[in-house]
Formats: C-alpha cells, sequence, structure tokens
C-alpha cells in the first residue's frame, strides 16, 4: 500500500492541552508552496499484530504545515508513505517504488519491523540516507545510511530496568519482547549483560506476535520470582499483560516496567486505577504535555493538520523530530540543486539538531559506522490517569554503546 500526499493547511491551533499558539514550521510565511515539488518517502509498519505509523503521521502533518508556509523556499514537499504490513519483501517492493520509480532524495519519519534489516543495503547502494522518526530492530541502528530520532528498544528496555534497579533496589529481572528476529533477544540482552556486570540476575522470555497468552504469560514469568518484571513490547500486548497481572494478584508483589512503547497517553486509563504508581516506563523523548515549545509546537500541529487517528505518543514526536530535521536542512540548500546526493550529504553533516523533545542534541555522525545518539532518557510511572516524569535526563548505561560512546567524545560530542 503506497498512499501519496501533497500537502494542504494552515498556521494556528490549539487543543491536546496545549494553549493556542502560533505553530513554528519550514519558513514560517504562510504562503502556500507551488514550485516544483520534493519527493520523499517514509515506509513503516501499519497493518498486522500492531499500528507502526504515528511516526510517519507526525512526519506527515509537518510537511503539511512547511507546504502552506513557503515550502522549501518556493518547492512543496511530495510525501510518500509506505505500509510494508510487517512483511520484509512487501518492505523491499516499496523501497524499489519509492527510491528507484519515485526518486526519493531521502526516507524520512519511517517506523517498522520489516524495513531496516531488508532495505539497508540498497538505501547505501542508492545513497539514500534515511532520518527514521522511530527505529525498531536492531538493524535500523546499526547502518551506514540509517539514522533514527529515537534511542531504541534496547536502550529504552535498558534504562527502565536501571530505574527499577535504582528507585526500588530491583536486582532479578525478567525481560518479555516479542519473538522477532534482531529485536525481542536483541533488547532483552541489553539488561541481561548490563545485569551481570553489576552482579544481578536477568532472564528473557520471548512471545510471538499476535498469538501469546497473556496469563500463560504473565504466570511463566511470575514463577521466576523476579523482582521487576520489564517489558519489551508493543502497546496492546503490554495492555493485556497488565490486566492478567492485575487478575493473577501480582500487581504489589513484584515491580513492572517497560521500554517507550508504553509511553502513550491513554495508557494509563487503559490499565485502570490498580496500576498507580505502580507501573513505569522509560520516555525515549520530552513528556508528552511539556509545555516546552517544541514539544507544544509538535501538539500544535498535529490537531492542526493530522488526523485524530494518528497516536499522540512518543513515535509520533519521533516523526515530528525526524521531519523538522530534514526541512531545515534542506532550507539550507540551494533550491534549484536539490537532488539525493547534495541532500544526502547534507544529512550526514548534521552536527547538532536541537530540540527540547530530547534530552540532547542529535547529530549523524557522517563518519560513523552505525548510528544511534539518543541515549540519554527520562523515566515517568503512571499518575492517576496521566504519565508522571520521575527521573530526569539520565545516560543509559550499555556496553553495546561502546563504539558509540568512544564516537562522541572523540568528535566533542560526549554525553
Amino acid at each position: 500500500m503506497l498512499v501519496t500526499c501533497t500537502a494542504a493547511a494552515i498556521w494556528l491551533s490549539a487543543g491536546s492541552g496545549v494553549q493556542a499558539q502560533t505553530i513554528r514550521c519550514g519558513m514560517n510565511n504562510g504562503q502556500k508552496a507551488t514550485g516544483v515539488p520534493i519527493n520523499i518517502g517514509g515506509i513503516v509498519s501499519k497493518t498486522g499484530p500492531d499500528d507502526f505509523s504515528a511516526s510517519a503521521g507526525a512526519a506527515e502533518a509537518y510537511f503539511k504545515c512547511v507546504n502552506q508556509n513557503g515550502g522549501i523556499n518556493g518547492r512543496p514537499i511530495n510525501y510518500s508513505v509506505g505500509d510494508d504490513r510487517w512483511n520484509p519483501e512487501t518492505a523491499t517492493q516499496l523501497r524499489a517504488k519509492l527510491v528507484d520509480d519515485q526518486k526519493v532524495v531521502a526516507m524520512v519519519g519511517s517506523s517498522s519491523f520489516a524495513e531496516c534489516a531488508a532495505n539497508a543495503k540498497a538505501y547505501e547502494a542508492s545513497n539514500v540516507v534515511v532520518i527514521a522518526g522511530v527505529g525498531v530492530p536492531r538493524e535500523c541502528f546499526t547502518s551506514k545510511n540509517y539514522a533514527p530520532l529515537n534511542a531504541g528498544p534496547r536502550l529504552s528496555t535498558v534504562a527502565a530496568a536501571q530505574h527499577l534497579n535504582e528507585r526500588d533496589g530491583a536486582k532479578s529481572f525478567v525481560c518479555i519482547s516479542l519473538n522477532i528476529p534482531n529485536f525481542g533477544a536483541w533488547a532483552c540482552d541489553g539488561i541481561d549483560v548490563w545485569a551481570k556486570a553489576n552482579g544481578l540476575k536477568s532472564t528473557t522470555i520471548l512471545i510471538d506476535p499476535g498469538s501469546s497468552d497473556a496469563n500463560s504469560t504473565i504466570l511463566q514469568a511470575a514463577a521466576l520470582k523476579p523482582d521487576a518484571i520489564v517489558f519489551c513490547l508493543s502497546k496492546s500486548v503490554i495492555v493485556s499483560l497488565l490486566v492478567a497481572a492485575e487478575q493473577q494478584g501480582i500487581v504489589d508483589k513484584i515491580k513492572f516496567g517497560s521500554g517507550a512503547a508504553a509511553y502513550a497517553s491513554d495508557l494509563p486509563a487503559a490499565i485502570g486505577p490498580a496500576w498507580n504508581k505502580k507501573f513505569l516506563t522509560n520516555m525515549e523523548f520530552q513528556a508528552i504535555d511539556s509545555t516546552a515549545p517544541d514539544n507544544k509546537n509538535w501538539l500544535a500541529i498535529m490537531d492542526k493538520y493530522a488526523d485524530a487517528s494518528v497516536s499522540r505518543d512518543t513515535f509520533s514526536q519521533g516523526g515530528y523530530l525526524a521531519a523538522r530535521l530534514a526541512t531545515e536542512t534542506l532550507l539550507k540548500l540551494d533550491p534549484a540543486k536539490i537532488d539525493r546526493d547534495t541532500v544526502s550529504d547534507a544529512l550526514r553533516k548534521v552536527s547538532k539538531f536541537e530540540s527540547d523533545i530530547l534530552c540532547t542534541s542529535w547529530y549523524f555522525g557522517a563518519d560513523a559506522a552505525r548510528h544511534n545518539a539518543n541515549s540519554v532518557l527520562r523515566t515517568s510511572i503512571v499518575d492517576e490517569n496521566a504519565w508522571k516524569v520521575v527521573s530526569p535526563c539520565t545516560k543509559v548505561v550499555d556496553p553495546e554503546l561502546a563504539d558509540i560512546r568512544a564516537y562522541e567524545q572523540k568528535s566533542g560530542m560526549d554525553r
């Protein structure tokens, strides 16, 4: 499925709990772009076990705003998003259509379980840079041309475990994740490696997406008698497991936490009052309801330009950031000379992208073999029917980041 959008819409907004404000995007001049379109693509995993399209939905909203505010020095962005249906073969076909047929100059706002492994080498061969809103499996963080704005499931899950250790003294963990290649085992291995390095214990349980039994999974985890259970799962699966844990009467017997997939505004109400102050999640970005300027701008753009069905969550924040970064990079180029090579070169040179949605500035790392710039994160806990931030920006401790930390120190970007 390939959906093409060449923008619409204008400049003021209110809602989502934020005060009315002037939206800022692109050239911010209130003039509709009418020049030759610039093709940009994105691939998401929407149809399947869960919907991971919010990242591209937010990127699309931002590009709509850009096109109504001067575009890229007069040229509108033609943003095309494909749904790979969690299928690597479909992801490959979409990449060929976007890169080879539509001649996109970059891929922006992607979020997929399938496409990183399927397309990474082809992106490199075609000199296409991917500024993903949300990287999911390991290949999204180990590829030369693929750079996500988010921290990724491994770091987010490790951060949750580290907070449970520091706040609650948890010394034994069960990590539950999906049995998907280079995703579940890789993410939970982060806790295992960190735990062993600190004299702690960790066990991994992998479940099949779309076919697991929540009660049996929770009982299997509880039988190991851990201090804490940490999820690295999609939101819908997390909700079903928390419901099962409540039914089994273990809410107060074991600590529970999650990677960033749980951080959505509707989850606290969905899991109910039993979990008040008892379920925490790592946040790869800023608090959803933060009144910091760029976060308010994200919410205002979503209210004005995105459908209500597009989640206002951490994945949406990532897509917004990816689109904003790409737009600001393109605006520095000669509009008559924008092509794949000039855009790829410019994106690789991004060294200090700032936003209050991020804990630290983001960089691409032109000479880095892989990219994982977002590794300083916040944590929040369910508080009534909302989330409450319970930790400041904290550096994630994961031995797998050794090469990234070394690169940052060498490049003067030490966190």
